[in-house]
């Protein structure tokens, strides 16, 4: 297990240098940050003395080694935009996120495990048709579609959700919250279904098509024919093996929930890391680019790490074949 864990971190290291890299190169060949501070009009001895101060005079790797030191500390300098720190920006959007994509989370998992099971157990049913069809549909609309299609129904139609914004928060330290009031869960639904949703579908398909599988093994006829009930052999064995592969596409999917809330925030005006990410892009603010891009992979590093490893706990047929190689 330590070996794992130890190789597992080693990889991480290693992903996050080459993403680091690569945000390093974002300095380098999207635009002049100094050009951006002082204009076109800057004088060429102030264009030379601010290079200086930012240390861009220095070499190459110089330049790099100073950025992951600096980016392991979690200071990626000044927006070009809005003139404050990108740590402090990011501190202060990254709640939004955050609860956006947990509520998204929860409500797949919720809905979509239940849906795969029942579609997997009663296949060949109209409601399990349905299902399957509804599925489609929910993995084949884009995001940005689905979260206008709801906002003209249930905000512009019925008026029951507002249509942006994250509604009343509350500070808890530096973290913001709009989970802890009922404004904060009405203005929420709306983007988190949206966002839910594809999750949500490729959740239940996953599900139903993993315990299919598992219904086919030697070890569920052999239950069978010990004379085990339905409900032992459906939720005590078949759910619990299909639940393996189905943890580890949730994990990573987290992952992709944070990182791919960008769609959702444009549109709801969600006022998290995406929406912040979306005015980076229009206004070229470097610093907040390659702050991002750092933060989401480490993001996936974290997650994948934890899928892994809770992956060998769960799994025992890991640590038998583990032992066995040693």
């Amino acid at each position: 297990m330590f070996a794992f864990i130890i190789r597992r971190l080693l990889q991480a290291v290693i992903v996050m240098v080459v993403v680091a890299f690569i945000a390093f190169m974002l300095f380098q060949y999207v635009g002049d940050p100094v050009v951006f501070l002082l204009g076109q009009d800057a004088r060429p001895d102030q264009i030379a003395e601010l290079r200086a101060d930012l240390g861009l005079d220095k070499p190459f790797f110089v330049q790099f080694g100073h950025f992951l030191v600096n980016a392991a500390q979690g200071e990626f300098g000044l927006s070009l935009r809005q003139g404050a720190k990108v740590s402090r920006l990011i501190a202060e959007r990254f709640p939004a996120t955050l609860e956006l994509a947990l509520v998204a989370a929860v409500m797949a998992l919720v809905i979509g495990v239940p849906m795969g099971v029942y579609a997997a157990l009663r296949r060949g049913t109209f409601l399990s048709q349905l299902l399957m069809t509804v599925s489609l549909v929910g993995v084949s609309l884009p995001t940005f579609l689905i979260g206008i299609l709801l906002i003209l129904l249930f905000s512009v139609g019925l008026g029951w959700f507002p249509s942006f914004g994250r509604g009343e928060v509350v500070q808890m330290g530096w973290w913001s919250s709009g989970l802890v009031t009922a404004k904060g869960w009405h203005h929420i639904v709306l983007p988190a279904v949206t966002l839910a949703i594809f999750q949500l579908t490729l959740i239940m398909r996953l599900v139903r098509a993993e315990m299919l599988e598992v219904l086919r093994t030697d070890y569920i006829k052999f239950a069978r024919a010990r004379g085990l009930s339905n409900r032992a052999i459906h939720f005590g064995h078949a759910l619990k093996n299909t639940l393996v592969p189905v943890m580890t596409i949730t994990g990573l999917q987290l992952g992709g929930l944070i990182a791919f809330a960008i769609i959702t925030e444009t549109v709801f005006q969600w006022p998290g890391m995406g929406l912040l990410f979306i005015q980076a892009v229009t206004f070229a603010d470097i610093p907040v680019m390659a702050a991002y891009l750092c933060l989401i992979a480490l993001i996936f590093v974290v997650i994948n790490l934890v899928v892994d490893l809770l992956y060998f706990v769960v799994d025992p047929r890991l640590r038998v074949g583990n032992a066995g190689g040693h």
